[in-house]
């Protein structure tokens, strides 16, 4: 795999996995060491790295008595965090064997464990994204194999998941947590989501147009 590829799958994996993570449980503490230390993940939390109350109590106090405040209020409470909410007329969740999302994870044998998770349905946010997370890798394995045809499929696959399912609500999802946000924490997060998920749609746009020729992914990416 040439080494642009390489570097674009994996940067899509590494960020599909941390938006996922952090949009379906509470931060711990060594995730959040992790973020701090890590130059590329903090540019993703520009007003977190500059927030006051950041800089002036330990990570554990932060998370206690804000971060983990925050969560419960806006992915628990406030701002509903499933798709058939925004997407359903009577604004209802499916929580059953019926909805749509569940169908496509039942033909690509994706398992979701709801309790372990903490969801009531395979369409919150968190998982939805972790389905695109194992997509990802997926596709990466299959051009580490040289098997670009079983790549193409795969990157087709998250084209169609992304246009018909996460475009069509998670940006009014995302703008909601950032205009409800008490954090700055989670006032980045929403918009690093928010714009990952649009820029990657258009990528995707871009490699399906180009009938996905991996082989011109610098003139695609």
């Amino acid at each position: 795999m040439q080494e642009n590829l390489k570097m674009q799958q994996q940067t899509r994996i590494n960020i599909y996995a941390l938006i996922s993570r952090l949009l379906m449980n509470e931060v711990d503490e060594e995730l959040l060491e992790l973020i701090l230390k890590d130059k590329n993940m903090l540019s993703f939390f520009p007003t977190f790295k500059d927030w006051g109350k950041r800089k002036s109590m330990s990570n554990k106090d932060l998370i206690e008595r804000y971060l983990n405040v925050d969560f419960t209020n806006l992915l628990l409470l406030h701002v509903i965090p499933y798709e058939s909410f925004y997407m359903r007329d009577d604004q209802m969740m499916e929580t059953g064997g019926d909805n749509p999302v569940q169908q496509i994870y039942n033909d690509y044998d994706f398992r979701v464990e709801l309790d372990k998770a903490r969801v009531m349905a395979g369409d919150h946010i968190g998982v939805e994204l972790e389905f695109m997370y194992k997509l990802c890798t997926a596709e990466n394995e299959a051009l580490e194999d040289g098997a670009f045809d079983v790549a193409a499929q795969i990157a087709a696959i998250q084209h169609d998941f992304l246009k018909e399912h996460l475009v069509e609500w998670a940006p009014l999802f995302l703008l909601n947590v950032k205009n409800e946000a008490g954090t700055a924490f989670y006032f980045d997060l929403a918009d690093v989501a928010l714009e990952f998920i649009l820029s990657d749609f258009e990528y995707l746009d871009r490699l399906k147009n180009d009938a996905y020729n991996y082989q011109n992914i610098e003139e695609i990416a």
